[in-house]
């Protein structure tokens, strides 16, 4: 019997494509694990939070994959696990110091082939070898496509060196034949750690933002001369063992949105205004320089900007940059064209630095460019289309047209090496153990050089945050762009060596911004809020042998600063591998709010008094921070209400453990509110806490040793506060002579001796 006949007519037939299906949830989970996604994580509280469905299509659609269609991401999954299993090797592959084995995957056929292993060392040496593919022991199996893939072990040459060298395998199965290459890291199992640190003892230092260093003899700006004068006072006068600096990176050098060292333009090349213009040789020696600098009008200028209550950014820059020109015309005619000795060291620096200072340069020189002839032009997003990709025609003509200007960009920057070499060196000279200690940010301005020469790297459609916490319930959105961690490996993790490098160079301890970077970033999808984010995991296993490779190679101490939501197996793992923690006594509570005893601070840690995000030791006992807040429009009077009713118990809670620990003399008030305001007994029992602590390093800032009020960033705003800017109280020139300055050093001299922190004679 026949079925009945379709009674739709053929040409009726629907024969558009099938409409898109939503993905199932349980699809949409397995493609937020293979790309990273963290279903959930736990807030300051313990609280847990899940990341939505909705955060978790849009971060995968920014990434690339199409997942708001069912059957486009089951393809993406397929295709994501077909590139990992179908690779012999990793564009990349970090093994540790002492690794027998590297992990190889191949097809199930090619198990009866045979393997061929050759190791090209960095210092060019090069070793091969032959196995059967049978012979090497299986460590995983995968099923992909309707297709077998196997993971094997293979052996690695014996007793490689640490450092960056290459590995290329090739596998022949019968008539066939796959090869491979990869960048094969041999890291060390732990970062630096100075065998001996004044005699073994813990250490101190202390920290200053330069820019707010005051001379008689700078341009309104602290630089690297006023640098090497701080200096000689702290080896004649405190017994610290290293000064710790605000981050040099480059900046725009704009009030008030591109002042902050924090959100650098790039993070690989340091900040000329720091450069002490009339130490330069070639400054001296131009005679046009000389007389520029000589005008009734130049030293006027230069004697208002010393003496401003604030620094000037653009003013000093615009200052310097005058100055600089006319001392690179001099170099150009006297030095490069003779091919001097001096020319031959700038052109060896240049080649060392290759293409990262060609890019650099390239930017600088380009917006500076464009800003003349377009002064409304602030940001590269806006320049003509044409030079806004770096590898573009018109970039190249630019850079062929106006190689001079390109060239000053770069000799800027030899010259500011050179200058912060010498105040290292100085340091070490002056018997200060680590020297420099320098502070690396985690951010990259999306509008700055880094993103407009790597844009490749970078994720569009996301930024980079904080979830919500007791200090930013709304979270926080800092704006700028996340990596893509699969670019930042299939490109050999360059940019984050580089950056990890360029920022040890010159300094004995660095300091990681947010080191929960190499674990998980908060990334937040656009149109989301900062509540509406989640957490991206990042390659930790590969970042932390790499951080320990450079901090070995160059001999760095490397501080992890772990505030915020940090989970306990982090912190596990940082210590592991020998990183100091970060602790600051404001955040060091028992879970019913007292304050810890300092002696139950971790042995493997930094502690200071504060960082440039919080208020000084004198602002929290004052309230000037909420206050701050509440005449910047950050909070209203309800939240500055309830925050200064929580300061006071703390307040409380903090007389109380200096009483216990026998800081403050019996005779002063054990009640917050019958405490003084503050003065001398509130201020050296502060520096005591900080300096008793069992931390391995301590940092006192150069607000904190003064007893300053205000705090150098107010977070969340911009032109509200006079962030980055504030000047340091006393002058250079003062620090040794005047009777308040006297008192206070000699006061935390005598605790460093005191807490066995000195550093010896």
């Amino acid at each position: 019997m026949l079925a009945a006949a379709d009674p739709t007519p053929y040409s009726m037939a629907d024969t558009s494509p099938p409409r898109s299906q939503p993905p199932p949830d349980e699809l949409l989970e397995r493609a937020a694990a293979l790309w990273g996604i963290l279903p959930e994580y736990e807030d300051v509280r313990g609280v847990r939070h899940r990341a939505s469905r909705r955060t978790r299509i849009a971060i995968l659609k920014a990434l690339g994959v199409p997942a708001d269609d069912s059957q486009a991401l089951g393809k993406a999954i397929e295709n994501r696990l077909l590139e990992q299993w179908q690779k012999l090797l990793p564009e990349t592959l970090v093994v540790l110091e002492g690794s027998e084995l590297f992990s190889l995957r191949v097809a199930d056929h090619e198990r009866e082939g045979k393997l061929r292993i050759v190791v090209r060392r960095e210092d060019g040496w090069r070793q091969q070898r032959e196995v059967a593919l049978t012979d090497l022991p299986e460590t995983a199996r995968a099923e992909v496509a309707g297709r077998t893939f196997v993971e094997l072990a293979a052996p690695l040459p014996p007793d490689l060196p640490l450092g960056y060298h290459e590995l290329s395998v090739s596998v022949r199965a019968g008539r066939r034949r796959r090869a491979a290459r990869a960048r094969l890291m041999v890291c060390p199992q732990r970062v630096y750690e100075p065998a001996r640190l004044d005699g073994g003892r813990r250490a101190a230092g202390l920290a200053i933002s330069l820019y707010a260093l005051r001379s008689a003899r700078n341009w309104g700006c602290g630089d690297f001369t006023d640098l090497q004068a701080l200096i000689d006072w702290l080896a004649d006068e405190t017994g610290v063992s290293f000064v710790g600096l605000n981050p040099m990176h480059a900046i725009a050098n704009r009030q008030p949105y591109n002042t902050s060292p924090y959100l650098p333009s790039s993070v690989y090349y340091r900040n000329p205004l720091y450069l002490d213009v009339e130490r330069l040789e070639d400054f001296q020696k131009s005679p046009r320089a000389q007389r520029w600098f000589r005008r009734p009008e130049v030293q006027r200028e230069i004697h208002e900007l010393r003496a401003a209550e604030l620094v000037e950014y653009e003013r000093v820059w615009a200052l310097k940059l005058h100055a600089l020109k006319r001392a690179f015309a001099w170099f150009l005619r006297s030095e490069w064209r003779r091919d001097s000795s001096s020319a031959r060291q700038f052109r060896a620096w240049c080649q060392r630095e290759g293409d990262l200072l060609e890019r650099f340069a390239v930017y600088c020189a380009l917006e500076e460019w464009i800003r003349t002839r377009h002064p409304g032009v602030w940001v590269w997003p806006d320049w003509p289309v044409q030079y806004r990709d770096p590898q573009s025609p018109a970039v190249r003509e630019f850079r062929k047209k106006h190689w001079r200007s390109v060239l000053f960009h770069c000799w800027l920057q030899w010259q500011t090496d050179r200058q912060l070499a010498a105040a290292h060196e100085h340091a070490l000279r002056r018997g200060l153990a680590l020297g420099l200690y320098h502070d690396l940010a985690l951010a990259t301005d999306r509008c700055g050089a880094d993103f407009w020469a790597y844009r490749s790297l970078f994720v569009s459609g996301c930024r980079v945050g904080a979830p919500p916490d007791d200090f930013s319930p709304n979270g926080q959105d800092w704006s700028f762009p996340p990596v893509d961690p699969d670019r930042l490996r299939r490109d050999g993790y360059r940019f984050f060596l580089e950056a990890i490098r360029k920022n040890c160079t010159h300094g004995g301890a660095l300091r990681l911004d947010h080191v929960m970077r190499l674990f998980r970033l908060y990334w937040i999808p656009e149109g989301h809020t900062a509540v509406e984010g989640a957490y991206l995991r990042q390659p930790h296993e590969e970042l932390l042998p790499i951080l320990a490779l450079e901090s070995v190679r160059n001999r760095v101490v490397i501080i992890g600063e772990d505030l915020g939501t940090v989970s306990p197996e982090i912190r596990s793992e940082l210590a592991r591998w020998g990183l100091l923690g970060y602790r600051v006594p404001y955040f060091e509570k028992h879970p019913d709010g007292r304050f810890r005893r300092p002696d139950q601070y971790p042995e493997q840690s930094l502690v200071c008094s504060t960082t440039h995000d919080l208020p000084t030791l004198a602002g929290f006992w004052l309230c000037r921070d909420i206050e701050a807040r509440r005449r910047a429009g950050l909070v209203d009077e309800e939240t500055a209400c309830r925050q200064l009713a929580e300061r006071q118990a703390d307040k409380q809670r903090l007389l109380e453990l200096l009483h216990e620990l026998g800081l403050l003399p019996a005779w002063f008030p054990r009640r917050a509110e019958l405490a003084p305001e503050w003065g001398g007994e509130l201020h050296n029992a502060m520096v005591g806490l900080v300096s008793i602590s069992a931390s391995r390093l301590m940092v006192l800032t150069m607000e904190d040793l003064f007893k300053e009020t205000d705090q150098q960033n107010l977070p969340a705003s911009t032109w509200q506060y006079p962030n980055w800017r504030r000047k340091a109280r006393l002058a250079l020139e003062e620090l040794a002579t005047a009777p308040f300055a006297r008192d206070c050093t000699r006061m935390f001299r005598e605790w460093l001796e005191r807490a066995g922190r000195a550093r010896r004679p």
